[in-house]
């Protein structure tokens, strides 16, 4: 116990958690404890759990029992215990006396800071957002299936919060299904779940890390039914995407394919396709060709020729069954000459 210096910091470890109390293990026959009601948000909850790790300074000893704490609190600073808390850094409360030029005179126990004592509030912010930053780091790895709020749309995306922090769902990680607005899909305070696709944390500049999210990836592949789908098949689709290079037709929720320019009638090289066609209009096409490893499929308008085709040959097999000798068809009896 005479190992501890008042305002040294410790690493350790909570182990247990009672009314108003946190136990916290220091590798000796007794345990160490901190007030409870340091750990209390605005809530009422308290922030840490069983397991986590935290960081405290010692304040006191009285018998077997070791005193920590996450700040210091003013009623108990005197100059030797402020001098402690300078030379570790710990962090220490104090009331706001007076507003001055320059500041603000804050009372720490006895001594009155800002004249002899310079207090920065903004150091403890600074390291309680590192240290925010590297809890968060621990728990929100690339991988990880998370819940999270919606808080804002954009037009790239939305804003997701994560136990405080502000994550990023772009729009085309939504869903496999294309998404234009969205507005149409999310709306803020909705619940979502996702997995992490990137996550760049920066202890250095809190404010700097970036967390992004995919909703897709915990949607099953559309292509892996696209075996449902084959060459000839004709669909009413309606146009997702236009391009410079062609249009591109949904199939089916989260397939498109590309009716290519070159195929398109009444079109040059010189024709602006955003003029004369529109997103959302209705466009019949025929598949040619499907490239199930690119996820690609290659599609051309179905015309009116391919329906008179089909109308002639289903006209012929009618009248091929129907040839009993009641009805005569010529054509249909020079084909079998």
């Amino acid at each position: 116990m005479k190992g501890f210096e008042i305002g040294q910091e410790v690493e350790t470890t909570v182990v247990q958690i009672s009314n108003d109390t946190v136990f916290i293990d220091l590798g000796l026959k007794s345990e160490g404890f901190v007030d409870k009601a340091e750990f209390i948000d605005s809530d009422g909850k308290c922030t840490v759990n069983e397991g986590d790790k935290i960081k405290v300074y010692f304040v006191s000893s009285n018998r077997d029992e070791l005193h920590f704490t996450t700040r210091l609190k003013g009623e108990n600073a005197d100059t030797n215990v402020l001098e402690s808390a300078f030379n570790s850094g710990l962090p220490v409360e104090g009331n706001v006396t007076a507003e001055i030029k320059g500041g603000f005179e804050v009372k720490i126990g006895s001594s009155r800071a800002f004249k002899n004592i310079i207090v920065s509030n903004r150091k403890v912010e600074e390291e309680a957002e590192v240290n925010k930053v590297n809890s968060l780091a621990e728990k929100l790895t690339v991988g990880s299936v998370v819940t999270g709020e919606v808080k804002s749309l954009q037009s790239y995306g939305a804003f997701i919060d994560l136990n405080g922090f502000q994550a990023l769902l772009p729009i085309s990680e939504i869903s496999h299904a294309r998404v234009n607005d969205v507005s149409e899909v999310l709306s803020v305070g909705q619940k979502i779940e996702a997995k992490i696709i990137k996550a760049e944390w920066n202890t250095s500049k809190p404010e700097r890390s970036k967390v992004s999210l995919s909703m897709k990836e915990l949607e099953k592949d559309p292509w892996d039914e696209v075996s449902s789908i084959n060459i000839g098949d004709k669909f009413t689709g309606k146009i997702a995407r236009i391009a410079a290079f062609g249009l591109f037709v949904n199939l089916k929720p989260g397939i498109d394919g590309l009716v290519h320019v070159s195929l398109l009638r009444d079109v040059n090289d010189k024709t602006n396709l955003a003029k004369k066609f529109k997103v959302g209009d209705t466009m019949e096409v025929v598949v040619q060709k499907i490239d199930a490893g690119e996820k690609r499929i290659s599609l051309a308008p179905a015309g009116e020729s391919d329906e008179e085709e089909d109308d002639a040959s289903d006209y012929l097999k009618k009248q091929d069954k129907a040839d009993d000798g009641e009805t005569y068809n010529p054509f249909a009896a020079l084909l079998k000459k």
